[in-house]
């Protein structure tokens, strides 16, 4: 389930997709043209920033998430704002927040859209968890997982 599965199929991702309140769903936001926006620990840090105050805001409660050098996976439970409005302000702002905090980035941050997954009752919400957090073992990143700085779960 790499980022990379996601890309291809664009804007047919959002046919179909529901918002539903209380639901738990995997969403996935990749960079423009994939560049390695997030090595920059700052800019990391900007974004990770921005989804806790969506969490702080009861827009979302934060269950598990990692930010990888070009993308986001973020495993939520949905609070009152729908999906399309919540990864909006995400993206919006994180990419106002990091464009003005570097001289070195400016305009667009994110690819259009997002990848989202709603999670079914049978699907154990503590192996989705795992597969989010362990993206940069499986990405080479580090050895590991506590290694890796911008990742964090409930469960810890």
């Amino acid at each position: 389930m790499d980022s990379s599965h996601f890309a291809h199929r664009g804007h047919a991702l959002r046919r179909g997709r529901i918002s539903e309140p209380g639901r738990l769903y995997l969403l996935t936001a990749i960079t423009q043209h994939r560049k390695k926006v997030f090595y920059d620990w700052q800019a990391a840090r900007l974004l990770i920033g921005e989804m806790r105050e969506l969490h702080e805001q009861a827009q979302v409660r934060s269950l598990a998430w990692v930010v990888m050098p070009d993308h986001l996976h973020w495993l939520v439970e949905l609070g009152p704002l729908p999906l399309a409005p919540l990864m909006q302000r995400l993206k919006s702002r994180s990419a106002i927040a990091i464009n003005k905090a570097s001289a070195n980035s400016t305009g667009r941050l994110w690819q259009k859209g997002f990848h989202d997954h709603a999670l079914r009752r049978e699907e154990a919400v503590l192996d989705v968890a795992r597969y989010v957090v362990a993206n940069p073992l499986r990405a080479g990143l580090v050895a590991r997982l506590g290694d890796y700085p911008h990742w964090d779960a409930v469960w810890l």
